[in-house]
């Protein structure tokens, strides 16, 4: 089976995202690691057609606190799509467990409730290394996966929504 990594995408097969606008919630917990997943985002979106003053960018206190603020944003702003940027590296208690959890239902209950696409986009590693690794590193940056699936996801909504 092979996986399609979006950080290394072909930009002829995204659509054009001139004039859709987009937030940006990132979590300050593990900031190295979320700030590299920002600047891979931020990049990609600018490079498909993104005016900087329509990426909205709004952080938050640790990756439970994503859900909230991707929910504020989408009821508070006009988005065609929200990018939610977190961290987790596995500890040795069930922290890990509940937060994973937690934010993964509570982005797929928005993505159910809401009129635009919330993209998740929170690490779920086992060690440091591995966030490295996928934020930037030898395995490319999953925030520029993010932004790819935003733009995507965000163009489908617009051309679902104009029929």
């Amino acid at each position: 089976m092979t996986s399609t990594d979006l950080s290394f995408y072909n930009k002829e097969s995204i659509p054009n995202a001139e004039g859709l606008r987009f937030g940006i919630i990132v979590s300050e917990w593990n900031e190295n690691i979320t700030e590299n997943l920002y600047k891979g985002a931020h990049q990609a979106l600018l490079e498909n057609g993104v005016l900087p003053e329509d990426i909205l960018r709004m952080n938050v206190p640790g990756s439970f606190e994503l859900t909230y603020g991707a929910s504020l944003l989408a009821e508070t702003t006009d988005l065609d799509a929200i990018i939610t940027l977190g961290s987790v590296v596995k500890g040795e208690t069930k922290h890990f467990d509940f937060i994973c959890q937690g934010v993964s239902n509570g982005i797929s209950q928005l993505n159910i409730s809401s009129d635009i696409p919330i993209i998740f986009g929170l690490l779920t590693d086992n060690t440091i290394q591995q966030a490295i690794d996928r934020s930037g590193g030898k395995l490319g940056n999953k925030g520029i996966d993010c932004a790819i699936a935003a733009i995507k996801m965000a163009s489908m909504n617009q051309l679902l929504k104009s029929d």
